[in-house]
């Protein structure tokens, strides 16, 4: 928690006079029982009017005085409280985006989801509290005591034997809660993923008549979610009840032996009324305790979720002896694998083994492969999205983690498996893969993907609005629109992951006639034999391993597993002419 108040260091003024009013409002507001006791003891009992007026005066002055204060204090450290958190939202944010891949996966999207908000919320509101009122409290505890004692030591020291146990329960109700809200984020994590899954995938829920299932999925998250939040809080409210019944019991202490002083002659009416009216603001800062302690140990437990992203290591450094970004050269394209292994993180089996090509800059790469052979994650190795774990990936002939990630993702255009569009027109969706983007150069990217003429005959043209994540549009309209977002780039090197599956024999045909002409290093992932037969070379991987390697031609005399897929698609005959 101290770690996340070190942004509040931006707004330290604002903290400081926010804590300065809050200060001047509480020392108004603790000399008032002194006031009421001086207009019993010198006004009321005397039969003085004068004195009461005069008291009474300073009274509602110091009542104006405290409110004008209090609301200046609330102003102050709402703005404190809401730049760390717009600070701390940033900071997380642009620490989530300069993850790799690899780091990334650690984290659930629902997760980072709640980090983002309910957890940086948590600790912005914390901070307001503090500010307002978790340093209020013990302040007017001390206070309450201090006065107490100026104005009856005898009575003054019950309230003193009362606090000491008060304070123990509550550090250990605190320390308690903060590991039980720790699991209480964590369903919520859960309950956030459960909807996230829902909402991408209702289409394919609702076709699969699932709803039923889906929705007892979220009842059973939402449940525990719900168990384990009325646990932590029945914990917390507990606190009430027991600071109650020890307060109470020294305000009845206060008037018993009050009142045998008052007898005595040791205490007047006023003091009695002074020392129970402290010990009721005792009551009224410690029932606020509870509250407290429910909110500082959610807050507690949001810090060390939203500490544990900031801390997480990128895990993709630029070397030292990298080429810095206002330096570098021009990419080319050429593209080289020397020996490369890898493997996730999250499992010990090498998904790619001792990976050797050379794609030179220009030239038309296809990979092909089984399902799980390793296409994908070859792929990813050229823009660092994945760090191998043996051997060198090379581009113009420099190992890439010692390339600015920048200068190197600029140069490639890159086509995911995953369909994705972006809220806007379709004029912005292409503009996304370069901002600076003409709406010439938008048609001409279009026109290369052979997507132009279908938006041409959309009812508005470029400025068509698209619907959430492109669901007024085909499968093969969004790839076209996702490759023409790449080609806008004028990569060096383009990336085109399975790209092509949903295109018509003659769109892809004329795709790839279009790719020809650009002078840009292309690598195609495809299961068909009409995308690889005019490749400059040909990538097949079988279980991590490259097996064959070669022209169309090479790799139909050389490989047997070639020539399987080739007959697979084209027949026996076709493979014997």
């Amino acid at each position: 928690m101290l770690k996340m108040l070190s942004f509040l260091q931006k707004y330290r003024i604002a903290a400081i006079v926010a804590l300065l009013m809050m200060l001047v409002e509480l020392a108004v507001e603790l000399t008032q029982p002194y006031f009421i006791a001086k207009i019993i003891d010198d006004g009321i009992r005397k039969e003085e009017l004068s004195v009461v007026w005069l008291w009474g005066g300073v009274l509602a002055a110091s009542t104006v005085l405290a409110f004008i204060m209090g609301i200046a204090s609330s102003f102050f450290a709402a703005h404190a409280s809401l730049g760390l958190g717009y600070d701390l939202r940033e900071k997380l944010y642009h620490k989530v985006q300069s993850f790799s891949y690899e780091v990334f996966n650690r984290f659930a999207a629902s997760s980072l989801i709640t980090r983002l908000t309910a957890d940086v919320n948590q600790v912005q509101d914390i901070v307001f509290m503090s500010l307002r009122f978790m340093t209020r409290v013990p302040l007017v505890v001390i206070g309450s005591i201090i006065m107490a004692l100026i104005v009856n030591v005898k009575l003054g020291l019950l309230l003193v034997l009362t606090v000491p146990p008060l304070f123990l329960f509550a550090v250990w109700m605190t320390r308690k809660s903060i590991s039980l809200f720790h699991i209480v984020q964590q369903r919520l994590d859960n309950v956030n993923g459960v909807i996230q899954e829902n909402l991408v995938g209702i289409r394919l829920i609702r076709v699969f008549v699932r709803m039923v299932h889906e929705i007892e999925r979220f009842a059973t998250a939402s449940g525990k979610l719900m168990k384990d939040s009325v646990r932590v809080l029945r914990l917390t409210e507990s606190t009430m009840p027991f600071i109650l019944l020890l307060m109470n019991a020294s305000v009845i202490a206060v008037l018993w032996f009050g009142r045998q002083d008052i007898f005595d002659g040791h205490a007047s009416v006023g003091e009695v009324v002074a020392v129970v009216n402290y010990s009721l603001r005792t009551i009224g800062a410690l029932s606020v305790l509870s509250w407290l302690v429910m909110v500082y140990s959610r807050s507690s437990a949001s810090a060390q979720r939203i500490q544990e992203v900031l801390a997480t290591e990128d895990g993709m450094e630029v070397s030292t002896a990298g080429i810095a970004a206002g330096n570098a050269r021009p990419i080319t394209g050429s593209v080289e694998f020397d020996r490369v292994g890898f493997e996730y993180a999250t499992s010990e089996l090498s998904v790619l083994s001792d990976i050797s090509f050379r794609a030179r800059p220009g030239e038309r790469i296809a990979i092909m492969g089984a399902t799980g052979s390793g296409k994908s994650s070859l792929i990813q190795l050229i823009p660092r999205l994945y760090e191998p774990h043996e051997g060198v990936v090379k581009v113009d002939g420099t190992d890439v983690r010692k390339l600015d990630p920048a200068v190197l993702r600029g140069a490639i255009g890159y086509v995911p498996q995953e369909m994705m569009l972006f809220s806007g027109t379709v004029r912005e969706n292409i503009a996304w893969g370069r901002e600076d983007a003409t709406l010439a150069e938008v048609k001409e990217a279009a026109r290369q993907a052979q997507i132009h003429e279908t938006i041409e005959s959309l009812s508005d043209g470029y400025d068509t609005m698209l619907g959430q994540r492109g669901v007024n549009l085909s499968g093969g309209q969004k790839q076209r629109l996702m490759i023409a977002r790449a080609l806008v780039r004028r990569p060096a090197i383009l990336i085109l992951d399975d790209s092509t599956s949903a295109l018509d024999v003659r769109t892809e045909a004329s795709l790839l006639e279009e790719l020809k002409q650009l002078s840009c290093t292309t690598f195609i992932i495809t299961q068909k034999i009409s995308s690889t037969s005019s490749a400059d070379l040909i990538l097949l991987l079988d279980e991590g391993r490259l097996i064959a390697q070669g022209k169309h031609e090479e790799l139909m005399q050389t490989s047997k597993l070639y020539r399987q897929i080739y007959q697979s698609q084209y027949g026996e005959v076709a493979a014997n002419a």
